[in-house]
């Protein structure tokens, strides 16, 4: 069976007078408590040459993944390159921004809602806005699901911002095969020269440069490239439980994700 829950690259993109492109890839019908969460994407395309000024939003998280195309940000005084896949999130509604195309260039716009946990925490201790991040700038970590010769960046470390958390995989020949993570809700965008599967609990769906994907808290997943094939992705996570008061005491207290999780089933 295949899996649904894909948007796929277009092959042709529809330009509008200014030589942009804006559509929204909603994959939340089926998931309510997303729906809830007020969590949107939208695939945008820049022409080389034009500029967008995406809307300020006063109230939500706001972020763009660069698929590695040549572009630029200008956000007040500060200005960013953008020469590989890159992260900006900016600081709400406080400064205005402009992405330019230097060649036709696509980013992924995610908003995230903010509950009143993330207001709270936010008022006390928050990462530094405007953000921006090249992949390579990312801290490299290993982790048991992902097969050998498989690389992994932290792009945006869980409770530094909401309940986003981003990092970046890439390998040829390999990749991930995890159990399902009932605490987080994941998204996937294919970069570079990708030509891999997505399995989900046995659902398939044939990945390549620009397709997105979601694949909802707990279900079972792979992302393998065959022999000679690269599997490279962004990936999203959203934290499932409201308040995240506990995870943020495992992190204050470096306990392991094991005894967390021992500790949180027991006052359950």
């Amino acid at each position: 069976m295949s899996y649904p829950y894909v948007y796929s690259t277009d092959a042709e993109i529809q330009y509008d007078a200014k030589g942009v492109s804006m559509k929204e890839m909603p994959l939340d019908k089926d998931f309510p408590d997303i729906q809830k969460c007020g969590i949107k994407f939208y695939r945008c395309n820049v022409k080389a040459g034009c500029t967008v000024n995406p809307k300020l939003d006063p109230e939500n998280i706001v972020l763009l993944i660069f698929n590695g195309k040549r572009a630029y940000i200008r956000s007040g005084c500060e200005s960013f390159d953008v020469v590989e896949p890159s992260f900006f999130i900016p600081d709400f509604d406080k400064q205005a921004y402009t992405v330019g195309a230097v060649e036709d260039t696509e980013f992924i716009l995610g908003v995230f809602g903010m509950n009143e946990w993330d207001k709270e925490q936010f008022r006390h201790w928050h990462k530094h806005l405007p953000f921006f991040k090249k992949n390579t700038d990312g801290v490299q970590y290993d982790q048991s699901c992902k097969k050998p010769g498989t690389r992994s960046w932290s792009i945006l470390q869980g409770m530094q911002l909401g309940h986003v958390t981003i990092g970046v995989v890439h390998a040829i020949g390999a990749g991930t095969d995890e159990k399902g993570h009932p605490e987080v809700h994941q998204w996937n965008y294919c970069l570079g020269n990708s030509d891999f599967d997505l399995d989900v609990e046995g659902e398939l769906a044939p990945q390549k440069p620009g397709d997105f994907s979601f694949i909802y808290g707990g279900k079972d997943h792979k992302l393998l490239a065959k022999e000679g094939k690269e599997v490279f992705y962004v990936w999203v996570e959203f934290y499932s439980d409201e308040d995240l008061t506990e995870y943020n005491y495992s992190s204050v207290h470096n306990e392991s994700p094991k005894e967390a999780y021992a500790r949180m089933l027991a006052k359950k």
